[in-house]
């Protein structure tokens, strides 16, 4: 492959993946709005049922994923250098951050749980409308978001399977930028459910 095609087949892959995080953004996009709408409705639900949040867990997995996002970056510039150890342990330690967030965020969706504060459950059917939906778009907004995290974390173990083969190296790395990407929408994701479900009180 020569050098001209093999850069026209990165830049395709790159199009193709700003392409594919464009639908991502559509559909977040819609759940943000939905959120916007019933928030301006029932302001004064959603203060109360964010009062319960766990300001110092979310903040956490703000900080871990902040990270994280900084560890795929550096994992990035150290493929293009040829460092493949470097950038093997920095995707490694990506995914270990991408399993922390998920663990926090169990943790906070089983104390809920333990309330009786999930989907259709006696308890929350008491609290008024504002509050059912509140806890219902939590539970959808942060359980995608999640599922989109492990993901991303099945996607980065193989490419550190890849870059310790050698099939990520110096001059063919648009996966591992493609997958990088990826990570920082998730993170930028976050960005946004944070202050929605954890700073409106």
């Amino acid at each position: 492959m020569s050098a001209e095609t093999g850069h026209i087949d990165q830049t395709g892959k790159k199009m193709g993946m700003w392409f594919f995080l464009f639908t991502e953004i559509l559909f977040f996009g819609g759940m943000f709005l939905l959120y916007s709408i019933f928030r301006y409705q029932y302001a004064g639900d959603f203060h109360r049922s964010a009062a319960g949040e766990n300001l110092l867990l979310g903040t956490i997995n703000t900080a871990i994923l902040l990270t994280s996002s900084y560890a795929i970056a550096l994992s990035i510039a150290a493929v293009k250098r040829g460092e493949k150890v470097r950038s093997s342990l920095l995707q490694l330690a990506t995914i270990l951050m991408g399993l922390a967030f998920l663990t926090i965020k169990y943790v906070e969706w089983e104390a809920k749980i333990a309330l009786g504060l999930y989907p259709d459950s006696p308890v929350l059917l008491k609290l008024g409308k504002g509050e059912v939906l509140f806890f219902g778009l939590y539970y959808v907004m942060t359980g995608l978001h999640g599922l989109h995290v492990l993901v991303g974390c099945v996607v980065i173990a193989f490419m550190v399977a890849f870059t310790h083969a050698g099939t990520i190296g110096r001059g063919n790395y648009a996966r591992l930028e493609n997958t990088g990407l990826y990570w920082h929408f998730v993170d930028i994701v976050w960005i946004y459910l944070y202050p929605l479900f954890y700073l409106i009180t």
